[in-house]
């Protein structure tokens, strides 16, 4: 029996069949989850409460199949820490409203997965627990901020796992990992709290190794529409790789190039494009994030939990904070400029349906490189690595990335496509159709 290969729809429907039991799933799942604590991934196990609840399963799409949620979200009865020293030792007493929602899928819950500190970078690389590994390549980052998440899919542990994406977190690690990374449209799935911010950028989802296993979790979840096999027309798709001020490895480059080729092979109209949005953009996101930050730890007492110690944050976030709050004006202006920004985006998507180019410039990066000590190196290098994936988040429009490359050494690559907010469906018609007829 090989229930690791197994994906979610498949999983479920053995049990449904009685080919194998709720409770044979769920033990394999842990030994899975076992084996792999060297990786990092998994910040809280709470698999006793997960043998408790596989007697009660709700009859959704899911029901049975194990599956961790990210730990920037409560889970009554476990343990949440948003990926912070500041939280440790904190017992959620309550579900937040995407879990309840995730629940009712008949998922099984078998603890939180690996985050930055409060989400808030593109490594899962946290100060107070051990860094997550790419189960690829060990001395390589899993990405974030859905890290711990990519992880324990690329490594089989589970065929599903949550995670959000406010500027790419669940892209990127699906790009580091080789993994599906799918980010909704704003509106359908959006996080707790994010429409009450001045951009709201953030949103639930899923990483998954089957792209059927992330239509049917958008359509059980967040309302989506019927997807078919295919795109119904031929779609015009406008492709680049380059980003201002960023140097893309030629790996990364070589990959969208094969994409395209596919593209065009399969029917559609493939157009060579420069980067349709000028690095401002880019700089703008970065100032919002120090917002973002400053926002979360001036709530956090409400939003989180009362006792999150602000005093033991780490220097990251700390610096973000202070890039706000010396340069607030500058902040404003950017925030203003990013809600603009989905008019910007409404425009060049009047000559494509489909934009693809780069998730990231660079494979799966050596552990550190991105959490430095230093947090002016820190941003630089944020600002290279995730130069593709922040568009997407201020415009509300759905994207995804697909592991369709890979380097000579094997590191995963992931290739990026977005498409006009809404049309969801169109996108990930035009991506099972290269999942298909992809190689890797």
């Amino acid at each position: 029996m090989t229930i690791e290969r197994w994906d979610a729809v498949e999983t479920a429907e053995r049990i449904r069949r009685g080919d194998v039991t709720p409770s044979e799933v769920l033990e394999a799942a842990i030994a899975r989850a076992e084996a792999v604590s060297p990786l990092g991934a998994i910040v809280t196990s709470s698999f006793d409460r997960a043998r408790a609840a596989i007697t009660q399963l709700p009859a959704g799409v899911f029901a049975g199949v194990p599956t961790f949620v990210k730990d920037l979200s409560q889970v009554r009865g476990v343990a949440t820490t948003w990926g912070s020293a500041g939280s440790v030792g904190f017992v959620s007493q309550r579900d937040d409203p995407f879990v309840k929602r995730f629940a009712r899928t008949g998922v099984v819950v078998l603890g939180k997965s690996a985050t930055p500190e409060l989400g808030l970078t593109a490594t899962t690389e946290p100060l107070f627990a051990p860094p997550t590994r790419n189960p690829r390549d060990p001395s390589r980052s899993a990405g974030g901020s859905s890290g711990g998440a990519g992880a324990l899919v690329a490594a089989g542990v589970v065929p599903i796992a949550h995670g959000s994406d406010g500027g790419g977190s669940i892209r990127i690690p699906a790009a580091c990992c080789g993994v599906i990374g799918f980010k909704p449209s704003r509106g359908r799935l959006d996080m707790e709290g994010s429409r009450l911010l001045p951009v709201n950028v953030a949103v639930h989802g899923v990483l998954t190794r089957s792209l059927r296993d992330t239509i049917v979790f958008h359509q059980a979840v967040a309302g989506l529409e019927a997807v078919a096999e295919a795109p119904a027309r031929p779609l015009r798709i406008g492709v680049f790789s380059d980003a201002p001020g960023v140097s893309v490895d030629p790996d990364v480059r070589a990959a969208v190039a094969a994409t395209a080729k596919q593209c065009a092979a399969l029917g559609h109209e493939v157009v060579e494009l420069r980067c349709p949005f000028d690095g401002s953009v880019m700089d703008d996101f970065l100032a919002y994030w120090g917002f973002v930050a400053w926002a979360q730890l001036r709530g956090a007492r409400v939003a989180m939990h009362r006792g999150f110690d602000r005093t033991r944050i780490e220097p990251w976030t700390a610096g973000l904070v202070r890039s706000f709050t010396s340069r607030r004006r500058a902040a404003l202006g950017a925030i203003r400029r990013l809600r603009r920004f989905a008019r910007r985006y409404a425009e060049v998507m009047q000559r494509s349906d489909i934009l693809l180019s780069p998730t990231l410039s660079q494979p799966a990066p050596p552990l550190g490189h991105l959490a430095t000590d230093s947090f002016e190196a820190h941003f630089e290098r944020l600002r290279a690595f995730a130069a593709f994936t922040p568009m997407a988040n201020a415009a509300g429009a759905p994207a995804i990335s697909l592991p369709l490359a890979a380097t000579p050494t094997g590191l995963p690559i992931g290739v990026h496509l977005s498409a006009r907010r809404g049309d969801d469906h169109s996108l990930l018609e035009l991506a099972q159709t290269l999942m298909k007829s992809g190689s890797y």
